[in-house]
């Protein structure tokens, strides 16, 4: 990656500590960049955060037609495998026909410490349907059955892969250069920090078109801002800023430092890359983007506690601070 700048301060005491460097692109609905910090050009892997792109064949075909919602809000998810996600994944299977071994992301410790203490007194070792990604899957394995498709749905040479590619390249403008293999065992599409902020705004201005791909993607945007604790659970990110902006924005995170952003009543898209991978980096950033855009409260608890937590130790004795730099803050 070239010229990445930074993006965040971690300060202990009066010294900076620390700093987290990224890409960070605000792409309108023309595809241009509005503001951009780094390099728009840096390629990267987004990971989780396009899975509303991978959803996009599942409605276009026809195949999820008859999905609620909750569903779809799923199908865009990388959740907590709380009861709650999956309760709904699981009645999913069952609507299909199938069950938990049709998966093929694999099995995960849920990260929702109900579900997880729930297991470890039930002695049960965690499902696929537990996987982060197992609302995804669903998706995939309702697309599969409507093609008639093989079992291997997640393979790169698969008819529901081979779709999913050909919306990623074309939302987000490229062709890709190169895939690699996700968490879930999907393949995952490299794009420039530009491209997926091109697709972000895409699916900002969806409602602006009647095409068959706007209308999908029209559908996704609303469910997810419409279930934001299934797109990722309780105390996450993406939860909590969603609900702080109360329909305004639709964000996704993404493994490794990703997170977008979908902003229909300003038509347009955001993506960065924080190039450590550092979590609480690309929370900050995405806040402060948000904040600036006027999409999200500066003062609201959920935006204080991504853009400008302090830092406590072991006692609660408040040792420092993180916040954005010098080039993010409004």
């Amino acid at each position: 990656m070239a010229n990445p700048v930074d993006l965040v301060e971690v300060w202990r005491g009066e010294l900076l500590e620390c700093v987290h460097q990224g890409h960070a692109v605000i792409c309108d609905d023309t595809g241009e960049i509005v503001n951009a910090w780094g390099d728009p050009a840096a390629q990267i892997f987004p990971r989780s955060s396009c899975k509303m792109i991978q959803a996009l064949p599942l409605l276009e075909s026809g195949a999820g037609a008859h999905l609620t919602q909750e569903q779809l809000a799923l199908s865009c998810a990388s959740h907590q495998g709380a009861a709650i996600h999956t309760d709904r994944v699981g009645a999913w299977l069952r609507d299909l026909g199938l069950t938990d071994a049709d998966f093929r992301c694999g099995p995960q410790v849920p990260g929702d410490q109900d579900a997880r203490h729930a297991l470890i007194r039930a002695q049960a070792e965690p499902c696929q349907i537990h996987n982060n990604c197992s609302g995804k899957h669903a998706g995939f394995l309702t697309l599969n059955k409507h093609l008639g498709g093989g079992a291997d749905y997640e393979k790169i040479d698969h008819p529901v892969q081979q779709m999913g590619k050909a919306a990623f390249e074309e939302t987000t403008g490229e062709t890709s250069p190169a895939f690699g293999i996700d968490g879930c065992s999907a393949p995952n599409h490299a794009c420039t920090v530009h491209g997926l902020a091109r697709a972000m705004a895409f699916f900002a201005s969806a409602h602006d078109r009647s095409d068959l791909r706007s209308t999908a993607a029209l559908k996704l945007r609303t469910a997810m801002m419409a279930y934001p604790e299934l797109v990722a659970g309780e105390t996450r990110a993406c939860t909590d800023l969603m609900r702080a902006m109360n329909g305004r924005a639709a964000i996704k995170t993404g493994a490794d430092g990703v997170f977008v952003a979908i902003v229909p009543e300003k038509r347009i898209g955001v993506a960065l890359k924080i190039r450590d991978g550092a979590t609480r980096a690309s929370e900050c950033v995405i806040a402060a983007i948000l904040v600036s855009l006027g999409v999200l409260d500066p003062n609201h608890p959920a935006a204080i506690a991504r853009m400008t937590p302090t830092l406590k130790n072991w006692r609660g004795i408040t040792v420092g601070r993180v916040q954005p730099a010098a080039a993010l803050r409004v």
